[in-house]
């Protein structure tokens, strides 16, 4: 019994020990990880291989156990300092970020695991053209509905900023109206909401390292848009559209209700792709862009909600039937009908997977996505949606809402 006691009182200590142990205070100063405080050699046989704003720049470690990493000290653009590190596992560090193609300084150290640096080595680095002076040069920008129109190509796939400016009259001044942020090799995308007046316009490229192009400076004259008027719409059936399924007939398309309590329009299951409905816009337009409101909550990215989808169009004054394809080119003509534009709806901004999205994916949903029609698409008084494809890959479709821009011709 008493050896069971003396047992007992050995944990016991044991355990404060450990607790005093464990609750000992982290003052966050940064202990080095080995106590030989001699200096690491130099790397040696470097050699260097440039690209677009940036270089790898290749070296043999010297005979040490106690090298950490090795570390690159350099600068971007005038007074930008920049440091990246390689782990001694490597035989490569890589610098990036400049902001000109010309020669840079880079100097090298090893450092131990004792956090002493090596003396110095240093390189000449001369990095190509960075990719943000290179998609300036590329960029454009147009007169569009109601704002301008920018395209440019970053074909590395950079992450870049787009920014457009404009004059403001009442500052005096030029002032940022948008910022685009990608990664997309293609860059097509309007700013609008301006009157017909001329402006000034601006736009230039950014990148992550804060490096910033010239600026395309540009008067533009954007055109007018409205917002067609919905009363006006009516179904216009053809024997080819998609059979109506659960009561949820095709004026719900353009009833104003988008929440998930509302009817949409809903094709009945057991069909294949395109599910296609036609109607009539009242009047003969020109275009420039819609909205597309897709059935939000338990469906959002999901059900017959629509991921691949088409837009026609006719300004035939009875356009007659024609079976749409799944898919075709922009300015496909099948019968009196042309496509105006092929979509793809945005993945869930989150990025989390379809199926599991969160309150901020719905959001996105219940908002509208904006998409633009071609400013060369021809003017029209008839529209068919075909949907080719829907996020469940299922044998229906639906959506809530659709609202249409443009300028009556």
């Amino acid at each position: 019994m008493k050896s069971i006691k003396n047992y007992s009182l050995l944990l016991l200590l044991l355990a404060v020990v450990l607790s005093v142990i464990s609750c000992k205070r982290n003052d966050g100063a940064r202990v080095p990880i080995s106590t030989d405080n001699s200096k690491p050699g130099v790397i040696t046989n470097v050699k260097v291989n440039n690209y677009n704003g940036g270089s790898y720049i290749t070296y043999q470690l010297p005979n040490s156990q106690n090298i950490l990493y090795v570390l690159a000290k350099y600068q971007i653009r005038d007074n930008v300092p920049r440091e990246t590190k390689s782990s001694y596992y490597s035989d490569t560090v890589t610098v990036e970020g400049f902001a000109k193609e010309q020669d840079y300084d880079v100097t090298l150290y090893t450092v131990s695991r004792a956090d002493v640096l090596s003396d110095p080595v240093t390189v000449k680095v001369h990095p190509k053209t960075p990719a943000y002076i290179s998609i300036r040069s590329t960029t454009t920008m147009t007169t569009d509905f109601g704002g301008v129109n920018v395209k440019a190509f970053n074909p590395l796939k950079k992450e870049i900023g787009v920014i457009v400016t404009a004059f403001n009259k009442a500052t005096n001044t030029m002032e940022i109206q948008d910022q685009h942020y990608t990664t997309a090799d293609t860059i097509d995308y309007s700013v609008r909401g301006y009157s017909t007046d001329p402006r000034s316009f601006g736009v230039y490229v950014t990148d992550k390292y804060g490096n910033i192009s010239d600026t395309l400076k540009k008067s533009i004259t954007p055109l007018f848009e409205q917002l067609l008027d919905k009363s006006k719409f009516s179904p216009y059936n053809l024997p080819s559209d998609t059979e109506i399924g659960y009561g949820w007939v095709l004026p719900n398309l353009w009833d104003g209700k988008t929440d998930g309590n509302s009817a949409g329009w809903h094709t009945n299951p057991g069909h294949t792709p395109p599910f296609v409905c036609t109607f009539n816009v009242g009047l003969t337009y020109k275009l420039s862009r819609f909205i597309i409101w897709e059935r939000p909550d338990q469906y959002a990215f999901g059900h017959g909600n629509p991921k691949l989808f088409s837009l026609w169009g006719s300004n035939v004054a009875s356009p007659q039937d024609a079976q749409l394809p799944v898919s075709s080119a922009v300015g496909t003509v099948v019968g009196d009908w042309t496509n105006l534009g092929n979509f793809r709806y945005p993945n869930p901004p989150s990025g989390l997977p379809p199926g599991a999205t969160n309150a901020a994916d719905n959001a996105f949903v219940l908002a509208g996505v904006n998409f633009n029609i071609s400013i060369s698409a021809p003017a029209v008084h008839f529209i068919r949606v075909a949907v080719g494809q829907t996020w469940s890959g299922g044998n229906f479709a639906h959506i809530m809402e659709l609202s249409f821009y443009g300028t009556p011709q």
